[in-house]
């Protein structure tokens, strides 16, 4: 067994978290902190070892980011077993283990389904992106742009590592730093969620799956939740009661970094509200959408190879990987690494109506669904697992079109496409509170003509 408590004397423990709650810990930072805290370090530090590639020094300073507690963290590498462990405060000791094609997770005891998945290598194409990896098309101009944005970015201490511009159907600037290049799988952390939406949408066009149908989880079936449609989930108007805060004791935490099946931990979780009604934004639905994903098609291993055969591949994917837990799922919430190339041809793809290298993997009306406002009541500016820049009252950034939509993860990743201007804007990095991306957009933008 991987993961357990340290055999430490039940009096340490006593005191220990005693002196934690006399220096302002919460209690529930107590009672769970160090199973999160052993796991987010396990995870992280083994994906940014061998999915990366960055600096142990580097992915140290970013997971202390998330909590200056972390920096207590135990951690040893293991290179044979291509592993990490960590502990915090010598408590629930934790490993992450990688797989070449499917990332790192945390092992847990009785959970081998991730073993099991026989993966695929690709090849790396030299063909013109979007279909392989030569670029012959940057504008100096522009160029020289995205690299004064990628500067002052990282002056002011914004820890941008990867900013790409696609311009009628080409990459035309793109600009990296802190030991990220063209090559470099970056997290796209709720990014993800996007990509699950194209996922299932693809299931649509081959007619697979019905995206306005009851999702049929047997679990549900005797409850109200057997209501929730597939497009509930999508638009994150299911009703579930999940808590998407970031501490120790809430869902999204004990989800992410304590349970080897993501997507089993959110479907008990209990009805709040109407199907429909509210909009609530959950990793907990993001993951219950890629057990959809597999349940339509089965089992893990024919999941991934769905993945690879019709999006993967089509979309030309050179340096990518999809994350599973433990139990074999896509951790559709979260863990898709891509490098910014990758990232632009997700957006490449919606702006195109939902084709890419003269192949169709979903329809143009499943696209225009997508990107199109929500039925709840309280926040209709998200569509398929995608943000709408229109929708509400009032445009998220207010210098850009209506009509931009854009992919959004923690630390501020994007993937924002607009159509006003046949562009694509990739921006990945590691910033802890805002990005400029409104202002850093728009400068970009102003230099392009209009499409209309």
């Amino acid at each position: 067994m991987k993961r357990y408590l340290l055999a430490v004397p039940i009096g340490l423990i006593v005191v220990l978290l005693a002196a934690a709650y006399m220096v302002g810990l919460t209690p529930a930072f107590i009672i769970y902190g160090p199973s999160v805290g052993a796991g987010i370090g396990a995870k992280l530090l083994c994906s940014a070892e061998y999915v990366m590639g960055h600096s142990r020094a580097q992915a140290f300073d970013d997971l202390v980011q998330y909590s200056p507690i972390l920096a207590q963290l135990s951690v040893s590498y293991e290179p044979e077993s291509q592993a990490v462990t960590a502990s915090l405060f010598g408590l629930s000791e934790t490993t992450a283990t990688y797989i070449p094609g499917l990332g790192c997770a945390v092992d847990y005891s009785g959970f081998n389904q991730r073993q099991t998945i026989t993966t695929q290598t690709s090849e790396h194409s030299t063909q013109s992106w979007p279909a392989g990896s030569s670029v012959q098309s940057i504008d100096s101009r522009l160029q020289s742009l995205l690299d004064e944005i990628v500067a002052q970015d990282n002056a002011a201490g914004l820890n941008t590592r990867a900013l790409l511009l696609v311009h009628r159907g080409d990459i035309v600037a793109e600009s990296y730093a802190q030991q990220s290049d063209s090559t470099t799988p970056l997290l796209g952390w709720s990014m993800a969620k996007s990509l699950m939406s194209i996922m299932l949408g693809n299931l649509e066009m081959r007619g697979l799956l019905a995206l306005d149908a009851e999702s049929g989880f047997k679990q549900w079936q005797n409850d109200a939740r057997a209501d929730i449609r597939i497009s509930d989930l999508l638009t994150m108007t299911d009703g579930l009661d999940f808590s998407e805060q970031y501490n120790p004791g809430d869902d999204a935490t004990a989800m992410l970094f304590t349970s080897p099946s993501m997507a089993q931990y959110a479907l008990e979780r209990p009805l709040l509200n109407e199907p429909g009604s509210q909009f609530s934004y959950s990793s907990g639905t993001a993951n219950i959408l890629s057990q959809l994903y597999v349940q339509t098609l089965d089992s893990p291993q024919q999941a991934y190879d769905n993945f690879m055969t019709h999006i993967y591949q089509p979309m030309g994917m050179q340096n990518a990987t999809f994350e599973v837990d433990a139990s074999g799922m896509f951790v559709g919430s979260s863990y898709f690494y891509a490098s910014a190339r990758d990232w632009a041809r997700m957006g490449q793809l919606m702006l195109n109506g939902g084709t890419l290298n003269d192949q169709r993997l979903v329809t143009r009306e499943w696209v225009r669904r997508a990107t199109s406002p929500n039925s709840s009541a309280n926040n209709k500016a998200y569509g398929y697992q995608w943000w709408l820049n229109a929708g509400n009252g009032a445009l998220r950034m207010p210098d850009l079109p209506a009509t931009m939509f854009y992919a959004n993860g923690n630390r501020q990743q994007y993937v924002a496409v607009v159509p006003e201007y046949d562009a694509v804007l990739v921006r990945l990095g590691w910033t802890q509170g805002r990005y400029p991306a409104n202002d850093n957009f728009a400068r970009i933008l102003e230099q392009l003509p209009s499409a209309q």
